[in-house]
Protein backbone atom coordinates (compact mmCIF):
# COMPACT_ATOMS: atom_id res chain seq x y z
CA UNK A 1 0.00 0.00 0.00
CA UNK A 2 1.36 3.42 -0.89
CA UNK A 3 1.70 6.08 1.78
CA UNK A 4 1.54 9.75 0.89
CA UNK A 5 4.65 11.86 1.37
CA UNK A 6 5.27 15.44 0.29
CA UNK A 7 8.59 16.90 -0.75
CA UNK A 8 10.36 19.79 -2.32
CA UNK A 9 8.36 21.70 -4.93
CA UNK A 10 8.52 25.13 -3.32
CA UNK A 11 8.56 28.38 -5.21
CA UNK A 12 10.63 31.32 -4.08
CA UNK A 13 9.14 33.24 -1.19
CA UNK A 14 10.63 36.61 -0.33
CA UNK A 15 10.52 38.25 3.09
CA UNK A 16 7.47 40.24 3.98
CA UNK A 17 7.48 43.48 5.92
CA UNK A 18 6.95 42.98 9.66
CA UNK A 19 7.05 44.84 12.93
CA UNK A 20 6.98 43.55 16.48
CA UNK A 21 3.63 45.28 17.01
CA UNK A 22 1.95 43.20 14.30
CA UNK A 23 -1.22 41.63 15.69
CA UNK A 24 -2.96 40.39 12.53
CA UNK A 25 -3.15 36.63 12.06
CA UNK A 26 -1.06 35.49 9.10
CA UNK A 27 -2.48 33.07 6.53
CA UNK A 28 0.41 32.11 4.27
CA UNK A 29 0.20 29.44 1.60
CA UNK A 30 2.56 26.44 1.68
CA UNK A 31 4.16 27.67 -1.52
CA UNK A 32 7.22 25.41 -1.35
CA UNK A 33 5.41 22.15 -0.76
CA UNK A 34 4.39 19.47 -3.28
CA UNK A 35 3.35 15.82 -3.42
CA UNK A 36 5.30 12.64 -3.95
CA UNK A 37 4.21 9.05 -3.33
CA UNK A 38 6.42 6.35 -1.84
CA UNK A 39 5.72 2.70 -1.10
CA UNK A 40 5.20 1.97 2.56
CA UNK A 41 7.27 -0.90 3.94
CA UNK A 42 4.69 -2.01 6.48
CA UNK A 43 1.13 -1.09 7.31
CA UNK A 44 0.26 0.36 10.69
CA UNK A 45 -1.36 -2.17 12.99
CA UNK A 46 -4.97 -1.20 13.63
CA UNK A 47 -4.53 -2.05 17.32
CA UNK A 48 -1.70 0.42 17.90
CA UNK A 49 -1.88 4.22 17.89
CA UNK A 50 -0.48 5.80 14.72
CA UNK A 51 2.74 7.74 15.39
CA UNK A 52 3.21 9.00 11.83
CA UNK A 53 3.20 12.74 11.17
CA UNK A 54 3.26 14.95 8.09
CA UNK A 55 5.05 18.22 8.76
CA UNK A 56 5.32 20.95 6.12
CA UNK A 57 4.59 18.24 3.57
CA UNK A 58 7.27 15.89 4.92
CA UNK A 59 5.97 12.47 5.96
CA UNK A 60 7.68 10.80 8.94
CA UNK A 61 6.92 7.38 10.48
CA UNK A 62 7.08 8.94 13.94
CA UNK A 63 7.66 12.42 15.42
CA UNK A 64 11.13 11.65 16.77
CA UNK A 65 13.91 13.55 15.02
CA UNK A 66 17.67 13.39 15.54
CA UNK A 67 18.61 16.92 16.60
CA UNK A 68 21.52 18.68 14.95
CA UNK A 69 24.79 17.78 16.67
CA UNK A 70 27.13 14.81 17.13
CA UNK A 71 24.38 12.20 16.41
CA UNK A 72 24.16 13.58 12.86
CA UNK A 73 27.81 14.31 12.22
CA UNK A 74 28.58 11.88 9.36
CA UNK A 75 27.13 9.26 7.00
CA UNK A 76 27.75 6.33 9.34
CA UNK A 77 25.84 7.69 12.30
CA UNK A 78 22.99 9.17 10.23
CA UNK A 79 22.55 5.83 8.46
CA UNK A 80 22.40 4.17 11.87
CA UNK A 81 19.66 6.58 12.91
CA UNK A 82 17.55 5.70 9.87
CA UNK A 83 18.13 1.99 10.41
CA UNK A 84 17.05 2.25 14.06
CA UNK A 85 13.80 3.93 13.02
CA UNK A 86 14.12 7.64 13.76
CA UNK A 87 11.44 9.70 12.02
CA UNK A 88 13.95 12.13 10.54
CA UNK A 89 17.57 13.19 10.89
CA UNK A 90 18.90 16.72 11.13
CA UNK A 91 22.59 16.71 10.28
CA UNK A 92 25.20 18.62 12.23
CA UNK A 93 25.37 22.27 11.17
CA UNK A 94 27.51 23.00 8.11
CA UNK A 95 28.95 26.21 6.66
CA UNK A 96 30.96 27.04 3.55
CA UNK A 97 34.41 27.08 5.17
CA UNK A 98 34.98 24.28 7.68
CA UNK A 99 38.63 25.27 7.95
CA UNK A 100 37.58 28.06 10.32
CA UNK A 101 36.06 25.51 12.71
CA UNK A 102 38.56 24.13 15.24
CA UNK A 103 37.19 22.08 18.12
CA UNK A 104 38.92 21.33 21.41
CA UNK A 105 38.74 18.31 23.66
CA UNK A 106 37.49 17.64 26.23
CA UNK A 107 34.46 19.68 25.19
CA UNK A 108 31.71 18.17 27.34
CA UNK A 109 30.93 18.34 31.05
CA UNK A 110 28.14 16.60 32.96
CA UNK A 111 26.03 17.53 35.96
CA UNK A 112 24.93 14.67 38.20
CA UNK A 113 22.12 14.59 40.72
CA UNK A 114 24.36 14.13 43.73
CA UNK A 115 26.61 16.10 46.00
CA UNK A 116 29.74 17.52 44.38
CA UNK A 117 29.24 15.61 41.14
CA UNK A 118 29.63 12.07 42.46
CA UNK A 119 30.14 9.60 39.62
CA UNK A 120 27.29 7.52 41.05
CA UNK A 121 24.64 10.19 40.51
CA UNK A 122 22.18 10.31 37.62
CA UNK A 123 23.20 12.63 34.77
CA UNK A 124 20.71 15.49 34.68
CA UNK A 125 22.71 18.16 32.82
CA UNK A 126 25.18 18.23 29.95
CA UNK A 127 27.29 21.14 28.78
CA UNK A 128 29.13 21.37 25.48
CA UNK A 129 31.54 23.89 24.01
CA UNK A 130 31.42 22.15 20.64
CA UNK A 131 31.35 24.11 17.40
CA UNK A 132 29.56 23.31 14.14
CA UNK A 133 30.88 20.63 11.77
CA UNK A 134 34.62 20.71 11.24
CA UNK A 135 34.37 18.39 8.21
CA UNK A 136 34.80 19.86 4.70
CA UNK A 137 31.51 20.94 3.18
CA UNK A 138 32.13 18.83 0.07
CA UNK A 139 32.43 15.74 2.27
CA UNK A 140 29.17 16.45 4.07
CA UNK A 141 27.36 17.18 0.78
CA UNK A 142 28.56 13.90 -0.69
CA UNK A 143 27.23 12.05 2.35
CA UNK A 144 23.87 13.87 2.21
CA UNK A 145 23.45 12.72 -1.38
CA UNK A 146 24.47 9.17 -0.53
CA UNK A 147 21.92 9.03 2.28
CA UNK A 148 19.11 10.34 0.09
CA UNK A 149 20.03 7.84 -2.63
CA UNK A 150 19.88 4.98 -0.13
CA UNK A 151 16.88 6.25 1.87
CA UNK A 152 14.72 8.17 -0.65
CA UNK A 153 11.60 7.89 1.50
CA UNK A 154 13.22 9.08 4.73
CA UNK A 155 13.53 12.69 5.80
CA UNK A 156 17.01 14.25 5.88
CA UNK A 157 17.25 17.86 7.01
CA UNK A 158 20.41 19.94 6.62
CA UNK A 159 21.30 22.39 9.38
CA UNK A 160 23.13 25.40 7.98
CA UNK A 161 24.79 28.53 9.36
CA UNK A 162 26.75 31.30 7.71
CA UNK A 163 28.25 34.70 8.34
CA UNK A 164 26.38 37.94 7.72
CA UNK A 165 26.81 37.74 3.96
CA UNK A 166 23.93 37.34 1.51
CA UNK A 167 26.04 35.75 -1.23
CA UNK A 168 27.47 33.20 1.23
CA UNK A 169 24.00 32.20 2.42
CA UNK A 170 22.78 31.84 -1.16
CA UNK A 171 25.76 29.72 -2.18
CA UNK A 172 25.41 27.46 0.85
CA UNK A 173 21.68 26.95 0.27
CA UNK A 174 22.20 26.18 -3.41
CA UNK A 175 24.93 23.62 -2.80
CA UNK A 176 23.09 21.90 0.05
CA UNK A 177 19.80 21.68 -1.84
CA UNK A 178 21.51 20.00 -4.80
CA UNK A 179 22.09 16.93 -2.61
CA UNK A 180 18.35 16.28 -2.39
CA UNK A 181 17.81 17.10 1.29
CA UNK A 182 14.16 17.45 2.25
CA UNK A 183 14.37 20.65 4.30
CA UNK A 184 16.71 23.18 5.89
CA UNK A 185 17.06 24.05 9.56
CA UNK A 186 18.73 27.43 10.02
CA UNK A 187 21.00 27.63 13.06
CA UNK A 188 20.12 31.02 14.55
CA UNK A 189 20.81 29.74 18.03
CA UNK A 190 24.26 28.27 18.76
CA UNK A 191 25.12 30.07 22.03
CA UNK A 192 28.89 29.84 21.77
CA UNK A 193 31.57 30.15 19.12
CA UNK A 194 31.92 32.78 16.39
CA UNK A 195 29.43 35.45 17.57
CA UNK A 196 31.89 38.04 16.31
CA UNK A 197 31.12 36.79 12.78
CA UNK A 198 27.37 37.30 13.33
CA UNK A 199 26.67 33.59 13.36
CA UNK A 200 24.27 31.50 15.44
CA UNK A 201 22.62 33.20 18.41
CA UNK A 202 24.13 36.54 17.39
CA UNK A 203 21.45 36.57 14.64
CA UNK A 204 18.68 34.94 16.66
CA UNK A 205 19.02 37.56 19.41
CA UNK A 206 18.84 40.54 17.01
CA UNK A 207 15.35 40.78 15.52
CA UNK A 208 16.29 43.26 12.80
CA UNK A 209 19.23 41.14 11.71
CA UNK A 210 17.11 37.99 11.88
CA UNK A 211 14.46 39.47 9.61
CA UNK A 212 17.04 40.50 7.04
CA UNK A 213 18.82 37.14 6.97
CA UNK A 214 15.53 35.21 6.87
CA UNK A 215 14.62 37.32 3.86
CA UNK A 216 17.79 36.24 2.04
CA UNK A 217 17.25 32.61 2.93
CA UNK A 218 13.59 32.36 2.00
CA UNK A 219 14.10 34.16 -1.30
CA UNK A 220 16.61 31.45 -2.24
CA UNK A 221 15.37 28.23 -0.63
CA UNK A 222 13.18 25.80 -2.56
CA UNK A 223 12.58 23.33 0.30
CA UNK A 224 10.85 23.94 3.66
CA UNK A 225 12.82 26.10 6.10
CA UNK A 226 12.84 25.82 9.90
CA UNK A 227 14.42 28.54 12.03
CA UNK A 228 16.07 27.17 15.17
CA UNK A 229 15.52 29.57 18.07
CA UNK A 230 17.82 30.50 20.94
CA UNK A 231 16.47 30.38 24.52
CA UNK A 232 19.06 32.97 25.53
CA UNK A 233 16.60 35.82 25.07
CA UNK A 234 13.84 37.42 27.15
CA UNK A 235 10.85 36.65 24.90
CA UNK A 236 11.49 33.80 22.47
CA UNK A 237 8.15 34.31 20.74
CA UNK A 238 9.32 37.57 19.15
CA UNK A 239 12.16 36.18 16.97
CA UNK A 240 9.96 33.15 16.22
CA UNK A 241 7.25 35.50 14.95
CA UNK A 242 9.76 37.31 12.75
CA UNK A 243 11.11 34.06 11.31
CA UNK A 244 7.64 32.84 10.35
CA UNK A 245 6.57 36.23 9.01
CA UNK A 246 9.74 36.33 6.89
CA UNK A 247 8.87 33.13 5.05
CA UNK A 248 10.01 30.22 7.22
CA UNK A 249 7.58 27.28 7.33
CA UNK A 250 8.55 26.29 10.86
CA UNK A 251 10.53 27.01 13.99
CA UNK A 252 12.53 24.71 16.22
CA UNK A 253 13.12 25.39 19.91
CA UNK A 254 15.15 25.33 21.97
CA UNK A 255 18.88 25.23 21.35
CA UNK A 256 21.13 24.94 24.38
CA UNK A 257 21.19 27.43 27.25
CA UNK A 258 24.35 29.44 27.90
CA UNK A 259 25.98 28.04 31.02
CA UNK A 260 29.03 27.39 33.14
CA UNK A 261 28.82 23.78 34.27
CA UNK A 262 30.80 24.23 37.46
CA UNK A 263 34.12 24.56 39.19
CA UNK A 264 36.17 21.55 40.22
CA UNK A 265 36.60 22.05 43.97
CA UNK A 266 39.84 20.08 43.99
CA UNK A 267 41.63 21.85 41.15
CA UNK A 268 39.69 25.15 41.34
CA UNK A 269 39.39 25.03 37.53
CA UNK A 270 36.16 25.29 35.51
CA UNK A 271 34.61 22.42 33.58
CA UNK A 272 35.01 21.31 30.83
CA UNK A 273 38.67 21.96 31.43
CA UNK A 274 41.02 22.49 28.46
CA UNK A 275 44.62 23.09 29.46
CA UNK A 276 43.36 24.51 32.74
CA UNK A 277 40.85 26.91 31.17
CA UNK A 278 37.27 26.86 29.91
CA UNK A 279 34.60 29.02 28.27
CA UNK A 280 30.82 29.24 28.71
CA UNK A 281 28.94 26.65 26.68
CA UNK A 282 25.52 25.25 25.87
CA UNK A 283 23.48 23.40 28.53
CA UNK A 284 21.20 20.48 27.63
CA UNK A 285 19.71 17.21 28.98
CA UNK A 286 16.98 16.55 31.53
CA UNK A 287 17.56 19.67 33.64
CA UNK A 288 16.60 22.02 30.78
CA UNK A 289 13.30 20.26 30.03
CA UNK A 290 11.08 22.55 32.18
CA UNK A 291 12.72 25.63 30.64
CA UNK A 292 12.22 24.22 27.14
CA UNK A 293 8.55 23.51 27.91
CA UNK A 294 8.02 27.14 28.86
CA UNK A 295 9.73 28.43 25.72
CA UNK A 296 7.82 26.05 23.45
CA UNK A 297 4.56 27.00 25.16
CA UNK A 298 5.29 30.66 24.51
CA UNK A 299 5.96 30.06 20.81
CA UNK A 300 2.94 27.77 20.44
CA UNK A 301 0.58 30.36 21.95
CA UNK A 302 1.96 33.02 19.61
CA UNK A 303 1.58 30.74 16.59
CA UNK A 304 -1.99 29.84 17.52
CA UNK A 305 -2.94 33.49 17.90
CA UNK A 306 -1.17 34.93 14.87
CA UNK A 307 -0.54 32.22 12.28
CA UNK A 308 -2.46 29.60 10.35
CA UNK A 309 -1.42 26.43 12.12
CA UNK A 310 -1.98 24.22 9.08
CA UNK A 311 0.88 25.87 7.20
CA UNK A 312 3.43 26.28 9.98
CA UNK A 313 5.21 23.81 12.23
CA UNK A 314 6.90 23.65 15.61
CA UNK A 315 9.73 21.25 16.42
CA UNK A 316 10.41 20.95 20.16
CA UNK A 317 13.80 20.27 21.72
CA UNK A 318 15.00 19.98 25.29
CA UNK A 319 15.78 17.12 27.65
CA UNK A 320 13.77 14.38 25.94
CA UNK A 321 14.66 10.92 27.28
CA UNK A 322 11.21 9.32 27.62
CA UNK A 323 7.98 9.08 25.66
CA UNK A 324 6.37 11.13 28.41
CA UNK A 325 8.83 13.96 27.82
CA UNK A 326 7.82 13.95 24.17
CA UNK A 327 4.11 13.81 24.98
CA UNK A 328 4.44 16.99 27.04
CA UNK A 329 5.88 18.87 24.06
CA UNK A 330 3.19 17.56 21.72
CA UNK A 331 0.46 18.51 24.22
CA UNK A 332 1.80 22.05 23.99
CA UNK A 333 1.53 22.05 20.20
CA UNK A 334 4.77 20.57 18.86
CA UNK A 335 4.59 18.63 15.59
CA UNK A 336 7.92 16.87 16.08
CA UNK A 337 10.33 16.28 18.95
CA UNK A 338 14.10 16.43 18.53
CA UNK A 339 16.62 14.45 20.56
CA UNK A 340 20.38 15.07 20.62
CA UNK A 341 21.95 14.74 24.08
CA UNK A 342 19.61 11.84 24.84
CA UNK A 343 21.15 9.89 21.98
CA UNK A 344 24.64 10.72 23.21
CA UNK A 345 23.77 9.22 26.59
CA UNK A 346 21.52 6.30 25.58
CA UNK A 347 22.34 5.46 21.96
CA UNK A 348 20.34 5.39 18.73
CA UNK A 349 18.15 2.53 19.99
CA UNK A 350 16.47 5.04 22.31
CA UNK A 351 13.90 5.70 19.58
CA UNK A 352 12.26 2.31 20.13
CA UNK A 353 11.71 3.11 23.81
CA UNK A 354 10.40 6.57 22.93
CA UNK A 355 7.90 5.16 20.45
CA UNK A 356 6.63 2.46 22.82
CA UNK A 357 6.23 4.88 25.72
CA UNK A 358 4.47 7.47 23.57
CA UNK A 359 2.08 4.80 22.29
CA UNK A 360 1.41 3.69 25.88
CA UNK A 361 0.49 7.27 26.75
CA UNK A 362 -1.80 7.47 23.72
CA UNK A 363 -3.53 4.20 24.55
CA UNK A 364 -4.11 5.35 28.12
CA UNK A 365 -6.07 8.34 26.81
CA UNK A 366 -7.59 6.62 23.75
CA UNK A 367 -5.68 8.80 21.29
CA UNK A 368 -5.35 7.19 17.87
CA UNK A 369 -3.01 9.73 16.26
CA UNK A 370 -0.61 12.50 17.19
CA UNK A 371 -3.13 15.07 15.96
CA UNK A 372 -5.68 13.77 18.47
CA UNK A 373 -3.79 15.42 21.32
CA UNK A 374 -1.38 17.91 19.75
CA UNK A 375 -1.85 21.24 21.53
CA UNK A 376 -4.52 19.88 23.90
CA UNK A 377 -2.88 21.35 27.01
CA UNK A 378 -2.11 24.78 25.58
CA UNK A 379 -5.55 26.10 26.54
CA UNK A 380 -4.81 25.63 30.23
CA UNK A 381 -2.12 28.33 30.38
CA UNK A 382 -3.30 31.78 31.41
CA UNK A 383 -2.21 34.85 33.38
CA UNK A 384 -1.72 35.07 37.11
CA UNK A 385 -4.55 37.61 37.31
CA UNK A 386 -6.88 35.13 35.64
CA UNK A 387 -5.78 32.38 38.05
CA UNK A 388 -6.71 34.61 41.00
CA UNK A 389 -10.13 35.34 39.49
CA UNK A 390 -10.76 31.67 38.73
CA UNK A 391 -9.87 30.64 42.28
CA UNK A 392 -12.00 33.34 43.84
CA UNK A 393 -14.98 32.29 41.74
CA UNK A 394 -14.40 28.62 42.65
CA UNK A 395 -14.34 29.52 46.34
CA UNK A 396 -17.57 31.45 45.99
CA UNK A 397 -19.22 28.49 44.29
CA UNK A 398 -18.03 26.05 46.97
CA UNK A 399 -19.37 28.28 49.71
CA UNK A 400 -22.69 28.57 47.92
CA UNK A 401 -22.95 24.79 47.62
CA UNK A 402 -22.10 24.33 51.29
CA UNK A 403 -24.90 26.67 52.32
CA UNK A 404 -27.35 24.26 50.79
CA UNK A 405 -30.89 25.12 49.74
CA UNK A 406 -31.89 28.75 49.70
CA UNK A 407 -35.65 28.18 50.00
CA UNK A 408 -38.18 25.54 51.02
CA UNK A 409 -39.38 25.42 47.44
CA UNK A 410 -36.02 23.93 46.38
CA UNK A 411 -36.53 20.59 48.17
CA UNK A 412 -37.02 17.59 45.88
CA UNK A 413 -38.11 14.05 46.60
CA UNK A 414 -35.34 12.32 44.66
CA UNK A 415 -32.48 14.27 46.19
CA UNK A 416 -33.91 14.72 49.67
CA UNK A 417 -31.09 13.01 51.61
CA UNK A 418 -28.28 14.85 49.79
CA UNK A 419 -30.17 18.12 50.14
CA UNK A 420 -30.37 17.53 53.90
CA UNK A 421 -26.64 16.71 54.10
CA UNK A 422 -25.76 19.88 52.21
CA UNK A 423 -26.93 21.96 55.15
CA UNK A 424 -25.22 19.97 57.94
CA UNK A 425 -22.29 21.78 59.60
CA UNK A 426 -20.30 18.83 60.92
Amino acid sequence: MASLSMTQMRTMNSASGFSLNCSKKVHALPSRIGFKVFASETSQSSSEPDLSVTVNGLHMPNPFVIGSGPPGTNYTVMKRAFDEGWGAVIAKTVSLDAAKVINVTPRYARLRASANGSARGEIIGWENIELISDRPLETMLKEFKQLKDEYPDRILIASIMEEYNKAAWEELIDRVEQTGVDALEINFSCPHGMPERKMGAAVGQDCALLEEVCGWINAKATVPVWAKMTPNITDISQPAKIALSSGCEGVAAINTIMSVMGINLNTLRPEPCVEGYSTPGGYSAKAVHPIALAKVMSIAKMMKEEFDGDNYSLSAIGGVETGGDAAEFILLGADTVQVCTGVMMHGYGLVKKLCLELQDFMKKHNFRSIEDFRGASLQYFTTHTDLVQRQQEAIRQRKAIKKGLQSDKDWTGDGFVKESESMVSN
